[in-house]
């Protein structure tokens, strides 16, 4: 149960991580300030989700930097991939898209991410993740495990809202009737926009989403209104 514990805790921390270097970054380029992510709060899943696999297979290769850099680009292009190909499956959406940038791999992946992985990694190895884990084994095991607990509720009903309400993309998308990737989008983000707050800030955080282009049965005008 302790280690259950701690490494939630390191999952939580690295996925909150993720999310502030994504709104930075977003910032960075965009000029403004963005609630980044799938979820509702402050945290990416998918950084929590690298760190960890890293922090498991990696630390043997601490000795070897090359080696280490590679492997974690390895493992986090093998990660990005996935989660981009089985959201797209589930929702019927792409939520990013790397098509336009060179050696990239069905716009799931591309060199320019990769690199910045590699780093990371070599980051989180010798220096974050011995400065995270230090701080956590100082917390007495009980209250360890009842922050765990608390976060873990927290953090569950976060991702069951926010899968409803991102559900809601693909039952929007079926509604529609034109095979037009652009008339998609905006349908679905009319309708999400309006939908709730927490789909406001969906649309803000990925304001270049791509809806799949799907055939759907034509309708009469005034149930495509509804």
């Amino acid at each position: 149960m302790y280690n259950i514990a701690f490494y939630f805790l390191l999952y939580i921390i690295y996925s909150m991580i993720g999310w502030l270097l994504e709104v930075v970054w977003t910032f960075i380029t965009d000029k403004k300030l963005v609630n980044r992510g799938f979820l509702i709060g402050p945290y990416c899943p998918i950084y929590g989700t690298g760190c960890i696999l890293m922090i498991l297979l990696l630390q043997k290769y601490s000795n070897d930097i090359l080696v280490l850099f590679i492997m974690s680009m390895f493992i986090c292009s093998i990660l990005e991939y996935a989660t981009s190909y089985f959201m797209e499956k589930i929702f019927k959406a792409r939520w990013w898209d790397y098509s336009n940038r060179k050696f990239n791999i069905n716009g799931r992946i591309c060199l320019e991410t990769l690199i910045p992985f590699g780093i990371l990694g070599c980051v989180l190895i010798y220096a974050l993740n011995p400065f995270f884990s230090k701080l956590i084994k100082a917390i007495p095991s009980c209250m360890l495990i009842i922050i765990s607990g608390i976060m873990f509720i927290a953090f569950l009903i976060d991702n069951i809202v926010s899968f409803k309400v991102i559900s809601k993309i693909k039952v929007s998308s079926q509604k529609l009737i034109e095979d037009n990737t652009e008339e998609i989008t905006k349908k679905v983000r009319e309708y999400i926009s309006k939908y709730s707050k927490s789909g406001k800030r969906l649309m803000q955080s990925f304001p270049n989403i791509k809806i799949l282009k799907e055939r759907f049965k034509v309708k009469r005008k005034d149930n495509m209104d509804k």
